[in-house]
């Protein structure tokens, strides 16, 4: 058990039935103590003085059918330091609950949990009450998948004040059946930031990252390549040795083929075509990388 001076939000998506939930504070790998999901199940936060036993058993009770309200209400009956927890927790179909132990209310701060529409945030050691408004308001009116929407309202919380000792570490984690690498793993995202000057910032970076690499195209951002883009890739091809013979003109079967091994290359896995198409979003990022 460790303490995890923070704050945090459980977001629900109604239309992709993903769960998840993000934490921001100034203790080192935070992330790994206070999130806990599983596709089965859904989410539980365990922060304040944290027993991390509690998102194991508790996402285990929901898992058999308990509530949110249920799972917190056992885990905290038989612990004797339940005065010093604070646990979010939130089910498959957006229902949640959380808990705030009486002892904690004698920290240096504020301390407390708000719900909002489809969100949960709870937080302690926070600079200000508007923290968690700010918190559930960002997430309720940010744009969007879910990650991106839980990341937006950690910064909200930042940026109305945070937790009074400062930054050091956040993580994301969204959870959803057949999400993950290959549909199998449940985890869609699991990013953590062990240690950084602005560690909210670099998880939304790393995000950019996770989603190039684990995330398939976009149907709405893949267009034709055309005669510009397909001079500007067979470039970038012929510099790294995968296209010593290009077809002449437009995109061939010699460019599909030298374009897969380099998206392998360059971690694009999961957007990898046997077409003359192109992912708008991977261009962006090769350019990025390698100059227009």
């Amino acid at each position: 058990m460790s303490f995890a001076m923070t704050y945090s939000i459980i977001g629900f998506d109604p239309e992709s039935g993903a769960v998840g939930g993000a934490v921001q504070s100034k203790f080192p790998g935070v992330a790994s103590i206070v999130l806990h999901g599983d596709a089965r199940a859904g989410m539980i936060h365990t922060q304040a003085f944290s027993n991390p036993d509690h998102g194991r058993d508790g996402l285990d009770l929901m898992r058999l059918g308990a509530t949110p309200e249920d799972a917190i209400a056992i885990l905290t009956r038989s612990d004797a330091a339940s005065g010093q927890r604070q646990i979010a927790a939130m089910g498959l179909d957006g229902s949640a609950a959380f808990h705030t132990g009486a002892e904690i209310a004698g920290w240096l701060g504020v301390s407390g949990g708000l719900a909002g529409t489809h969100c949960v945030a709870i937080g302690n050691s926070l600079s200000n009450d508007g923290v968690l408004r700010a918190m559930t308001t960002g997430f309720e009116e940010a744009s969007g998948d879910l990650a991106e929407r839980l990341i937006t309202a950690l910064a909200a919380g930042r940026d109305a004040g945070g937790e009074f000792r400062g930054q050091q570490a956040a993580g994301v984690l969204v959870v959803k059946a057949g999400g993950g690498y290959g549909g199998r793993s449940g985890r869609m995202v699991d990013i953590s930031v062990y240690d950084h000057q602005e560690p909210i910032d670099e998880l939304a970076r790393c995000y950019q990252l996770h989603k190039l690499s684990y995330f398939s195209s976009d149907p709405t951002k893949v267009r034709p390549i055309d005669e510009a883009t397909a001079a500007y890739l067979k470039g970038v091809l012929n510099r790294g040795g995968l296209l010593d013979q290009p077809t002449a003109n437009g995109w061939g079967e010699a460019e599909i083929a030298a374009m897969a091994r380099f998206m392998g290359q360059e971690n694009y896995d999961n957007r990898i075509r046997d077409d003359a198409l192109i992912d708008e979003e991977v261009l962006a990022d090769i350019k990025a990388k390698h100059g227009t």
